[in-house]
């Protein structure tokens, strides 16, 4: 266990204060809440919560359409159907109930929403991986996407202890715990699932447990009584949630970007594997290590580069750099006519990896400290929109773009349409800029 009050760390760069800093809400100039005193091992536990989240996630990716597939007796048409509907599912309640756990953390502090998803995660994955008909898995997944949307608490907790300046970097951290669990994830799920297809469920409820009893012990409460706000479900609703985004322009067009963003990656998420047997005919294996190397960019670039490039550009610049390498990432995806050029996309691609944190950073500079939970839950709310109408939208532009039914057989038209959402995107960032102005 580390030593909470160690100051030092080789593992992850500190991007916490050590000292209570002045910073500004749109209520005028307030103090910083007091930096927990175990905040070494606080950031890294939610660093490893997040990164945990992930990988559990990305462990039973693998392994659950086979589960689904086992209770309809190998029927592969109802098993594509069912694994549509759990998928929408998921993304559905991550819409619905991130706001109501961001506006719970507001009222009653971030620590117990984060340990109570630690251990609810840990004790739905085990549900599932007992799951003795698909109506106890369905049940499992539903309980998986509510626990999951705690981690919009994870990025306030980041944001209660972490000057202004920073807070970009300490995102940056996040995100790479994202690529980390992408990597990590989806390789372990399968070693384990070539086991036994309910293993990797037992394991990532195990993990999510044992960090939940962790984080009983290392994880002080970051949210200082006098910056706590009533619960109220005008505002933990995801339209109550949303419309805290159309406060000031700035916000608003923060959030039209991410929403740009989220659902461009949608393309990635439904796209990427059929798109790449289709053209390049890879193996699973090949798909594999392709979607590894993008895990790997993500997480290099989020731990040991966002900080330093940052507070070189600013977070303003940092976001264009990261939609303008976005957009040309896709592009290269879609004109790619070899395996081999599509490999040197990915470096470009996730260069998105400035984006995010740039984003939530300036978002956050817009709100209060009483708010920031829900604050969060509304960026999540915005990955929940995506994730219910991007599948839809990219399968649908791949289908219509092959075959002998298109017009002109285009495979790469959703990464195409990904890269022009992008660029979209970009114009949108000049309005906001000539709006500030």
């Amino acid at each position: 266990m580390p030593n909470p009050q160690n100051e030092a760390s080789e593992v992850m760069p500190d991007p916490l204060p050590t000292e209570p800093e002045f910073v500004t809400s749109v209520d005028g100039p307030i103090h910083a809440p007091e930096i927990p005193k175990g905040r070494r091992a606080a950031a890294t536990f939610i660093f490893f919560t997040v990164a945990l989240d992930m990988l559990a996630m990305g462990m039973i990716a693998p392994v659950l359409p086979r589960l689904i597939l086992n209770f309809l007796h190998g029927n592969a048409v109802d098993g594509a159907q069912m694994l549509g509907i759990f998928g929408t599912l998921f993304a559905g309640m991550q819409f619905f109930f991130s706001p109501v756990l961001g506006s719970l953390s507001d009222r009653f502090g971030r620590r117990p929403v984060v340990l109570l998803s630690n251990f609810g995660l840990g004790l739905d994955y085990m549900l599932m991986a007992w799951a003795p008909a698909l109506s106890w898995l369905f049940l499992g997944r539903v309980i998986s996407g509510l626990t999951a949307s705690s981690i919009p608490t994870a990025m306030a907790y980041m944001t209660d202890v972490t000057p202004r300046e920073k807070r970009a970097a300490a995102f940056g951290l996040l995100n790479a715990a994202f690529g980390m669990g992408f990597v990590l994830g989806p390789a372990l799920g399968g070693v384990l699932g070539n086991v036994n297809p309910r293993l990797p469920f037992w394991v990532a409820g195990g993990l999510s447990l044992i960090n939940g009893m962790y984080g009983l012990f290392v994880l002080p409460e970051s949210l200082i009584k006098e910056h706590r706000s009533p619960f109220s479900w005008k505002r933990a609703n995801p339209v109550g949630s949303l419309s805290l985004m159309s406060r000031n322009r700035v916000l608003l067009g923060i959030a039209g970007l991410l929403l740009l963003g989220y659902i461009a990656q949608q393309s990635l998420m439904n796209v990427y594997v059929i798109y790449a047997d289709y053209r390049y005919h890879w193996t699973s294996r090949t798909v594999g290590f392709s979607l590894a190397l993008v895990g790997i960019f993500s997480g290099i670039y989020g731990a040991l580069l966002v900080k330093p490039v940052v507070a070189w550009l600013g977070e303003r610049r940092a976001m264009v750099l990261g939609f303008v390498g976005g957009a040309t990432g896709y592009a290269m995806f879609g004109l790619s006519a070899t395996g081999v050029l599509f490999w040197f996309a990915i470096p470009f691609l996730n260069l998105m990896a400035f984006t995010w944190p740039s984003a939530q950073s300036l978002m956050s500079h817009e709100i209060g400290p009483t708010e920031q939970g829900q604050l969060q839950g509304a960026v999540n709310s915005l990955r929940g929109i995506a994730g219910l109408f991007g599948p839809g939208l990219f399968t649908y532009i791949f289908s219509m773009s092959i075959g002998s039914h298109a017009r002109i057989e285009t495979p790469g038209m959703p990464f195409f349409v990904a890269s022009g959402m992008l660029i979209a995107g970009l114009g949108l960032m000049v309005v906001i800029r000539r709006t500030e102005n």
